[in-house]
C-alpha cells in the first residue's frame, strides 16, 4: 500500500488583485480584475501533491466561516484526507491578499487566522498519521513549535521530512536537525544565511551554512535559473524549463507538491533520488506559471506527462 505524503500547513483563502504594476510605498493604484481563491502555502502543496498522484493527509485548522468550508469542500473534492483538520471558533480561516502585475510577478500578504492556532495538542493529536506516512513537510506560515513537535515524531518513526522555510524566518537548530531536505528560495536563503547565491560558489556556501545546523540535503530555487541541489559532497544545478510566466503564485508550493510526489514511491531519498524528483518539480512549476491563481493553476498529472510528450 503507498505510504501517504502528510502536510503539516496553512490553509488560506487567496484574494487576487490583478495589476498593471506592483504598488510603490504610499501610492494607490486600480486593480483590474478581483478574485478569490483557495490558497495557503500547505493547501497548494498537498493539492499539487493530490492532482499528480500521491496519497494525502492534511493537519491543518479553518475557522468556522465559509471561507473555511469551502476549502475542507474542495479538500474533499480531490480526495484529500481532511480527518485531521480542525475548526476554530474563536479565530477566521487565514487570508492572503496578494497583487500579481502583468509580467507575472506577485507580492503577497499573509493573514494566518486559524493557521496559527496548531499547537501541540494539534499535533499529539494526529501523531498516527504522522506515523504512518512516507514523507512529513511543513512551512512556516504555522507556529515552528508545532512543526518540531510534528518532525520529532516522524524522526522517531523513520518518516522523511521536508521543511519549506516559506515565509523566511530564523529557525532554531533543533528544527534543522529534525530536518532531511530544507527547500528555499532565493530570497528566503538570503535571510537565512546572508549569502546572495548569485553563481555555484556561493550556492555551496549557503547550503553548506544549512547542512553544518544540521539539515541533510539542501534545495535552493532559483526561478528561472532552475533549482540546486547539494548534500555535504555534492552540488548540482536542474534547469528550468523556459516558458513564459503569466503569475508565478503557487509556483513555488507546486515544485515542493511535486516533489514529494516523485520520493513518495522510492526506497530511498539519496541525492540522485532527489535530482530525478527535482526534474520533475520543474516541469510541473513551468506549467504552474503559464496560468492564473494558486490551486486552478496546479497540474493533473496526464496534463504534466502530456508537456513531457510535447517537449
Amino acid at each position: 500500500m503507498q505510504k501517504n505524503v502528510c502536510i503539516l500547513g496553512s490553509i488560506n483563502m487567496d484574494l487576487v488583485l490583478r495589476v498593471n504594476r506592483l504598488v510603490k510605498p504610499g501610492e494607490t493604484i486600480l486593480s483590474k480584475n478581483f478574485k478569490k481563491v483557495s490558497g495557503g502555502k500547505g493547501a497548494n502543496q498537498a493539492v499539487a501533491a493530490k492532482r499528480l498522484g500521491a496519497n494525502v493527509s492534511f493537519i491543518g485548522m479553518v475557522g468556522a466561516d465559509d471561507n473555511g468550508f469551502e476549502i475542507v469542500k474542495a479538500f474533499k473534492e480531490d480526495k484529500i484526507d481532511v480527518s485531521h483538520i480542525k475548526v476554530s471558533n474563536n479565530d477566521p480561516t487565514g487570508m492572503a491578499i496578494i497583487t500579481v502585475d502583468d509580467d507575472g510577478r506577485n507580492s503577497i500578504v499573509v493573514v494566518p487566522g486559524a493557521n496559527m492556532k496548531i499547537d501541540n495538542t494539534s499535533i499529539e493529536e494526529s501523531k498516527d498519521v504522522i506515523k504512518d506516512s512516507k514523507l512529513l513537510i511543513a512551512q512556516f506560515e504555522t507556529s515552528i513549535e508545532a512543526t518540531i513537535k510534528a518532525f520529532k515524531i516522524a524522526k522517531e518513526n523513520g518518516v522523511i521530512t521536508i521543511l519549506n522555510p516559506a515565509p523566511a524566518r530564523n529557525i532554531p537548530e533543533e528544527l534543522l536537525k529534525l530536518t532531511d531536505i530544507i527547500a528555499p528560495n532565493e530570497t528566503e536563503v538570503f535571510e537565512l544565511t546572508d549569502i546572495k547565491v548569485d553563481d555555484t560558489d556561493k550556492i555551496r556556501e549557503a547550503a553548506d551554512k544549512l547542512i553544518e545546523k544540521g539539515a541533510k540535503f539542501v534545495i535552493i530555487t532559483l526561478g528561472e535559473r532552475g533549482a540546486a541541489l547539494a548534500d555535504k559532497e555534492k552540488i548540482t544545478i536542474v534547469p528550468a524549463y523556459k516558458v513564459k510566466a503569466v503569475d508565478t503564485t503557487a509556483a513555488g508550493d507546486s515544485f515542493i507538491g511535486a516533489l514529494a510526489t516523485k520520493l513518495q514511491n522510492k526506497k530511498e531519498v539519496c541525492f540522485e533520488n532527489i535530482e530525478e524528483a527535482i526534474k520533475f518539480a520543474n516541469k510541473v512549476s513551468s506549467i504552474v506559471v503559464q496560468k492564473q491563481g494558486a490551486q486552478p493553476s496546479l497540474p493533473y498529472l496526464d496534463e504534466v506527462l502530456k508537456a513531457y510528450k510535447e517537449e
